[in-house]
């Protein structure tokens, strides 16, 4: 039941239940309105608590293994974008899902998926965490201006509203930072209520998804996206994540890095956040672009876990011979 948990992660299942709910019953007039305050306020909250979680003593960490910090932080940030924008000259898919595949390769590495495939792996932990937390601080900031940036010289800079600064400013930074200042007083009781945090997570991202795909599917979503593009865009999906394991495996031996370091580039430097994807989509993008441009971030999310997994629980079991056979000498 673990090793099935660990391939298929059941939050995608409610993820997809989403995306059916909206392609069926999508909401409409007034209920489309209702269901984007909602998700808006789901974002506003998400990154508040995001920022209580955050203690201050892990951002100041961030600058210790500074050469381990800055190679994930460079394939994160440079590497992917790298590839996005390579992925640009692929004609076959609607432009929308090219900008997603491009936006897919911005965002900032998972947190809790690479600390534990990096436990399983047998890898530095510790420097997984401070690694995975400050990709997705960086993230906040870093994603929005990549996407300005790299998006503008793709050809989709369109998607992206006027007043997306405004808005990463009053729903994102914002509500983060609040949150982070506010953690003296609320820090204990978001640390003992795990359980409700997650669930608020989750039932942000669901809200922003279900507003998001209504209004994609209101747009027509479903007449202008083929079963043969979707099946090109896992195939990209595949190449993508692909690329990036060797390289981050090379980048590794080529910087020297001790197997248990070398463990963390590759978990922390070759996922993509899904969490914080779906609500930077969220506030950057019209409603109505959102549903496509998430596609390839849904999709990926669950090949890196399943490949991921596979990866993590082969470096456990080959560090736990070497272990047995260094006692047995």
């Amino acid at each position: 039941m673990n090793r099935f948990r660990d391939l298929f992660d059941p939050f995608l299942l409610l993820l997809i239940c989403t995306v059916a709910l909206a392609s069926f019953l999508p909401a409409r007039g007034q209920g489309a309105s209702i269901a984007g305050a909602a998700a808006d306020a789901g974002i506003v909250l998400l990154f508040f608590l995001h920022g209580a979680k955050l203690s201050r003593e892990a951002i100041w960490n961030g600058a210790k293994a500074w050469k381990l910090h800055l190679a994930t932080l460079g394939t994160t940030f440079i590497a992917f974008p790298l590839i996005g924008l390579l992925t640009q000259q692929v004609t076959a898919i609607p432009p929308s899902m090219r900008a997603g595949l491009l936006f897919l390769t911005l965002l900032p590495s998972t947190v809790q998926s690479s600390i534990a495939f990096t436990a399983i792996a047998r890898g530095n932990v510790a420097a997984a965490v401070v690694s995975a937390s400050f990709s997705n601080l960086l993230g906040i900031v870093l994603t929005p201006l990549l996407v300005a940036l790299l998006m503008e010289r793709s050809g989709t800079g369109d998607l992206i509203s006027l007043s997306s600064v405004r808005d990463i400013v009053l729903q994102l930074l914002l509500p983060f930072v609040v949150g982070h200042l506010a953690r003296p007083l609320i820090g204990g009781f978001v640390a003992r209520r795990r359980a409700l945090v997650a669930r608020v997570d989750r039932g942000s991202i669901l809200l922003v998804v279900y507003a998001a795909f209504s209004a994609a599917v209101v747009e027509g979503l479903w007449h202008k996206v083929s079963r043969d593009e979707l099946l090109l865009l896992a195939v990209l999906s595949i190449a993508i994540l692909i690329v990036v394991l060797l390289f981050t495996s090379m980048l590794g031996r080529l910087l020297g890095f001790a197997r248990e370091d070398a463990i963390v580039l590759q978990f922390c430097g070759s996922k993509k956040s899904l969490a914080s994807g779906v609500p930077i989509a969220g506030v950057l993008f019209p409603a109505s672009a959102v549903g496509p441009i998430l596609l390839p971030i849904m999709l990926f999310h669950q090949i890196q876990l399943m490949a991921c997994a596979i990866l993590a629980r082969r470096y456990g079991a080959r560090a736990e011979e070497q272990t047995r056979l260094a006692a047995a000498e």
